[in-house]
């Protein structure tokens, strides 16, 4: 006859005890300086208003109508009014604080800056929004390492500010989803175009006098985001899908042309207005050898203008950026928005995206002023 050992029961309820009283005990102590806030934004002003019912009532000078007692008792009811004038304000910038740093860190996960590496390319991205208050707009960029190599995707939404936010969501999200599922560049972008379809038409809904919408910022047939998709492959060929956006340029500092526009013939339509042709057959616009770089950017940049209505320079802005230097990606994103923010007096009137990448295959030294990265890695 076999015996079987029986086990004691484990005691989980003395554990699962101390856990819920850590849980709770976190939570009052998180909570803690929430009521004391709280108690300060309610006492501080009672306070203040009781010293000035405590010296209108009980104090004999502010009986009085002489001169003197008049300047006394003003002046008491001016550092009240003031003490509660700075309160106030205190806690609305404080409330102002939070919500840009929830907004920011909101805006940073939708348009994530690239790291500084990437399967061999040193990155860097930059962009100003129109709109004083958001950190991004209508523009839309972002890089891939998968399998089929490095793929990038430079977009502009119709429009800029808080409302092309959805539109640039929708196109990312696909984006970084079929980057790795498609082997074939131009599956990805029919992807986009899908992906852009249906958020087009979840607005539609949404905008129904049906369901309660209010008078759409713009009508959903003028709606369209232009898209240049871009593949890099290890021997730094360059191939490329463009529905309406500007073509990247090439940098290679110390050249006789040292900036010069990779282009691939005219481009297609902008999603949204017209469907994609039947046929997607990427375009080689050219290699960017060791050490070179290649800059996209979306048309707020060479659209933008001064008070005199003249067109901001870029590629003159270029190439003063990578005149006889090499190329850091980051110093080159500073030099140009230097320039165009002293061109535009410090107000952009549309959003201006840069994203410049390096060939850094073969081995190449460190550049002064760049973060160090480890070795090239896929993001998953």
């Amino acid at each position: 006859m076999i015996r079987t050992k029986t086990r004691a029961p484990t005691r989980a309820r003395p554990t699962s005890l101390r856990t819920g009283l850590r849980s709770r005990l976190g939570k009052v102590v998180r909570a803690e300086p929430r009521r004391i806030r709280r108690a300060l934004m309610l006492g501080l002003p009672t306070v203040w208003g009781a010293v000035a019912i405590t010296y209108k009532m009980a104090c004999p000078l502010a009986q009085q109508n002489g001169l003197g007692a008049r300047i006394v008792s003003s002046a008491v009811f001016f550092v009240v009014g003031t003490g509660l004038i700075l309160h106030v304000r205190h806690g609305l910038m404080r409330e102002l604080r939070e919500i840009r740093a929830v907004a920011g860190a909101a805006q940073s996960v939708l348009l994530r800056p690239p790291p500084p590496r990437l399967d061999g390319l040193a990155l860097a991205a930059g962009q100003l929004s129109a709109d004083r208050g958001a950190s991004i707009g209508g523009d839309l960029y972002d890089v891939v390492a998968t399998d089929h190599g490095v793929r990038v995707v430079m977009g502009d939404v119709r429009g800029h500010g808080l409302g092309a936010l959805a539109t640039v969501g929708a196109v990312l999200g696909s984006f970084r989803e079929a980057a790795h599922d498609e082997a074939e560049l131009g599956c990805v972008l029919r992807r986009l175009e899908r992906a852009h379809a249906r958020h087009l038409r979840q607005r539609s809904r949404d905008e129904h006098p049906a369901a309660g919408g209010g008078e759409p910022e713009s009508p959903l047939a003028e709606e369209f985001v232009t898209v240049l998709l871009l593949e890099i492959r290890q021997d730094g060929a360059v191939y490329a899908l463009n529905c309406g956006h500007p073509w990247p340029y090439r940098l290679s500092p110390g050249a006789v042309r040292c900036v010069e526009a990779m282009t691939g013939g005219d481009p297609m339509p902008p999603l949204g207005p017209f469907p994609l042709p039947a046929e997607l057959t990427p375009v080689r616009c050219g290699r960017i050898l060791p050490g070179e770089g290649l800059l996209l950017h979306t048309d707020g940049i060479e659209d933008a203008r001064d008070a005199h209505g003249r067109f901001f320079p870029f590629q003159a802005a270029l190439i003063e950026a990578v005149r006889l230097r090499t190329i850091v990606p980051k110093s080159v994103i500073h030099s140009v928005y230097g320039q165009l923010l002293d061109h535009v007096a410090g107000s952009p009137a549309d959003d201006a995206a840069l994203l410049v990448l390096r060939n850094d295959r073969r081995r190449v030294p460190m550049q002064h002023g760049e973060p160090v990265g480890l070795s090239a890695h896929k993001v998953l």
